[in-house]
């Protein structure tokens, strides 16, 4: 009997994580852009990376700009700051393709230099002049200051002639953290010179974090949010943009992969499976693992998926659910797997017991990739809706539920040390993107803008119940499932053995750990997802 399960298992787990077999692209992958998977293995002599066709003719950046002619870095409803710190609105300048803000200029400034900086040497020239008619040639008090608001501007200035873009970065959201208007304003403008959707990852993901800065002083954060200032892509087309991220990003599809593992192995002796996806996104989680129970010695279970989604999200907007649903019925229908697929719109927080509609016989899998941290807890309401989900899942006994959350820690903290950890977080995700997608595809500033500018502009932005985007690290979500009852349940070695393998077709920069009972994934030094299972 034990050597049967183990062969059971052994068989889903090599079923799980091999290659979307080709056939499966009609069924599924039909409407999105065909990539290549040539992965920048460690054995070649260059680096390749995914070629995206059926691009679009024109795409839309954060400021809803054309590709080949413009873009804008400031939008007509942002807020500038008087001289005497009272807001003002300001137009919206569009920076031609020359030279000045072309991509072969490193940071899109000037040719001349920063224009602050000049002016400050030619005050100091003024100020010197004074001081020699008023107190004689040999005096040196311009010299001599060291105060330290002196030394906070001559860093600030080296920074902008250096073109330290991620230093500016710092020392503007420091002035907003410091409510300095003044400074910051001086800081916005430069930045506008510096930052690029099309250029070094520095410099796309400072356009966004500069858009957030811009934002919190105007108090627009949670419109932008909700819709940038770029028409909401259709759903398929935003499909399609998580659709590649997923796939340029292993450290998410592998976070998916190891949630799969743990769910296969807890259900790999059940008939009757029913999974519980809280915000199913475009579905490529269940594609592998229903491959896997197709291929199941015995044959496949019934399997029954409830997905959870607020309908005004991006993914249950326009019908998003349903298609995400009728793609996955097809697939199973492909694989002969027995398949039920239920799409319940409401919000985590509204969620009960009688919308999951959990039937006896059935064994529950509750998942929850990249959901929990939407839900706000005892810091916001006293409802405290994210443990009060937590305790729901546990009420309904279920065999396994598995947790995959981003790596980051931006409920709690304060403005600047959340400003300083998702400038760190997202450096890493911009480079790694650009390891794998090529820098000039639209595609590319599609998927950043869509999938992830918006978080980025509400964790920077956003207070109090509008700021939505609060990770919290794993040990932090290892406390909230002790107390709500769960014990951990282990994840798969026969699927962590083969993610490990399937890692090292990969850029050495890639991170992959299983540590504490959890898979962590990253790239370079920083950990980016977090991936365990409970029961």
């Amino acid at each position: 009997m034990q050597a049967s399960q183990q062969h059971r298992s052994s068989v889903m787990a090599s079923g799980l994580y091999h290659q979307v077999k080709q056939e499966v692209e009609p069924f599924y992958f039909s409407q999105f852009p065909t990539i290549d998977h040539s992965l920048c293995y460690n054995d070649s002599n260059h680096e390749s990376h995914f070629s995206v066709r059926n691009s679009c003719e024109h795409y839309c950046t954060l400021e809803s700009s054309s590709a080949n002619c413009s873009y804008t870095v400031y939008n007509s409803s942002a807020v500038s700051f008087s001289p005497n710190g009272s807001r003002t609105q300001q137009e919206s300048q569009s920076y031609p393709s020359d030279l000045h803000h072309s991509a072969d200029n490193t940071y899109g400034s000037p040719i001349s230099g920063s224009c602050i900086t000049e002016d400050v040497s030619d005050l100091r020239d003024k100020l010197r002049k004074l001081e020699t008619v008023m107190l004689g040639p040999d005096s040196d008090i311009i010299d001599s200051i060291t105060s330290p608001e002196m030394d906070s501007w001559r860093l600030v200035t080296d920074a902008i002639s250096r073109g330290d873009l991620k230093q500016v970065l710092v020392y503007c959201a420091k002035a907003v953290s410091d409510n300095d208007l003044l400074m910051a304003q001086w800081l916005m403008d430069e930045l506008r010179q510096m930052v690029s959707v099309s250029g070094e990852p520095i410099q796309r993901l400072g356009a966004y974090m500069l858009e957030g800065l811009v934002a919190r002083l105007a108090s627009s954060g949670s419109s932008i949010y909700k819709a940038l200032r770029c028409k909401e892509p259709a759903t398929a087309d935003l499909l399609s943009y998580m659709h590649i991220l997923y796939e340029v990003c292993p450290y998410f599809k592998f976070g998916y992969m190891s949630a799969n593992g743990a769910i296969a192995e807890a259900m790999k002796d059940e008939d009757k499976v029913h999974i519980i996806d809280f915000q199913i996104a475009q579905g490529s989680q269940w594609i592998t693992l229903i491959q896997a129970f197709a291929a199941r010695p015995g044959g496949p279970p019934h399997i029954r998926i409830t997905s959870i989604d607020y309908a005004t999200s991006a993914y249950a907007h326009g019908g998003g659910l349903n298609i995400v649903g009728k793609r996955l019925s097809k697939l199973a229908k492909h694989f002969k797997v027995p398949f039920e697929f239920h799409a319940a719109t409401l919000s985590g927080c509204d969620v009960q017991q009688e919308h999951l509609q959990v039937r006896p016989g059935e064994a529950l899998a509750v998942n929850f990739a990249f959901m929990l941290h939407h839900m706000p807890d005892e810091s916001v309401s006293t409802e405290n809706h994210r443990d009060r989900l937590l305790r729901l899942v546990k009420s309904l006994s279920p065999k396994v539920v598995t947790l995959v959350e981003q790596e980051s820690n931006t409920n709690t903290a304060p403005f600047f040390p959340r400003f300083l950890e998702t400038l760190n977080y997202y450096t890493a995700i911009f480079e790694s993107i650009d390891m794998t997608l090529p820098r000039e595809h639209k595609e590319r500033i599609n998927v950043e803008q869509h999938c992830l500018a918006r978080d980025v502009v509400n964790i920077i932005a956003c207070e109090g119940p509008e700021r939505v985007e609060r990770r919290e690290l794993l040990g932090k979500w290892r406390s909230r499932f002790r107390m709500a009852g769960f014990t951990p349940y282990p994840l798969s070695s026969l699927v962590n053995a083969t993610i490990k393998t399937l890692h090292e077709n990969y850029c050495d920069k890639y991170t992959l750990e299983e540590r504490d009972g959890a898979l962590y994934l990253g790239w370079m030094n920083r950990d980016l997802v977090a991936s365990c299972a409970w029961k």
